[in-house]
């Protein structure tokens, strides 16, 4: 683990700054190539170098890991969780920001404000273009996360992206190629935005129950193995049969509409039921929740929280 500090007079607005790669961190033979990149190329070190602005902050580089977060995985969840709670507790730090992919963002966000609930901000942030794009986004998105993992009253994990601060429980990546890439939901606006260095807060900052970095196995495969499948038209039950019959622990149904499900799935789902296996109902739709179904726990997440909060549910089960 390589780190690098940054040091002001001020130590105790120091903020952590931890790189796991991402495109933020990526590079491309061509400075007009916005998708031709490899993630994670360059070290969070020379990311906070590249911002001339954060030359005067208090800042500590720490070097993570250096993937794309489609590769994102359990081991490094839970190395990422635990660096962060250590850092957290030093009281000399204000808060940390975390540079991270955008395609598994919203996962990380919500496993880390669920694990930790951090009464200081825990920032993560992340960008659409590579750092060798002639218009790359990542600088203004770093010296905005500092700016308000830096700031007075911020707690929680947020991400912040295209000058938009949002929730870790309600953070969505929406679009595939735009630079406000994100939303929230179900139905919600960001918490803030960062107007020149500015926080402008229009709600409440995240709160919740530490659940604690020390749930999360160090060994992926101490997981338990939970799945997210689609109904989908023609769809098929074998899909389900096959993962009951290897082990499977847990399954999100990301449902059509409200919540409803092929009749395919249906004598699947049930099987799956009575081999003690939970079944948590979600919808595929990317706003709204499931409405009048009020014992599901899973009803106003998207298909991906729920997944991440199935398997901390079946963690705390033991």
């Amino acid at each position: 683990m390589q780190s690098e500090l940054h040091t002001t007079p001020d130590a105790a607005q120091t903020v952590v700054i931890i790189g796991t790669g991402g495109t933020i961190a990526g590079a491309s033979g061509s400075a007009t190539d916005n998708v031709g990149y490899k993630a994670g190329s360059l070290s969070v070190a020379s990311l906070v170098k590249a911002v001339p602005a954060l030359a005067s902050k208090a800042l500590e580089a720490e070097q993570l890991a250096q993937l794309d977060s489609k590769d994102m995985d359990h081991a490094t969840w839970a190395r990422l969780a635990r660096r962060v709670e250590q850092h957290l507790a030093r009281p000399e730090v204000r808060g940390v920001v975390i540079t991270h992919g955008t395609d598994t963002l919203e996962e990380t966000a919500y496993l880390l404000q669920r694990v930790l609930a951090p009464s200081k901000p825990v920032v993560l942030t992340a960008a659409m273009r590579p750092a060798t794009a002639i218009q790359a986004d990542g600088p203004q998105n770093l010296l905005d996360a500092v700016a308000v993992a830096g700031a007075e009253g911020v707690r929680g994990v947020v991400a912040v992206v295209a000058g938009q601060v949002w929730s870790g429980l309600e953070l969505r990546k929406t679009h595939s190629y735009r630079l406000d890439a994100f939303e929230a939901g179900p139905d919600a606006g960001p918490l803030a935005v960062v107007e020149e260095g500015i926080i402008r807060r229009f709600r409440d900052w995240p709160l919740g129950e530490a659940l604690g970095a020390t749930l999360l196995p160090e060994d992926s495969t101490g997981w338990p193995w939970v799945e997210v499948l689609g109904s989908h038209a023609g769809a098929d039950g074998r899909a389900l049969d096959a993962w009951r019959a290897a082990g499977l622990q847990g399954l999100v149904l990301a449902c059509t509409g409200n919540g409803t499900l092929h009749q395919a799935l249906e004598a699947s789902t049930t099987a799956l039921k009575q081999s003690g296996v939970p079944v948590w109902r979600t919808t595929r739709c990317a706003q709204g929740r499931i409405v009048g179904a009020v014992d599901e726990p899973a009803g106003a997440l998207s298909p991906w929280a729920a997944r991440v909060e199935l398997m901390l549910h079946l963690l705390q089960r033991g």
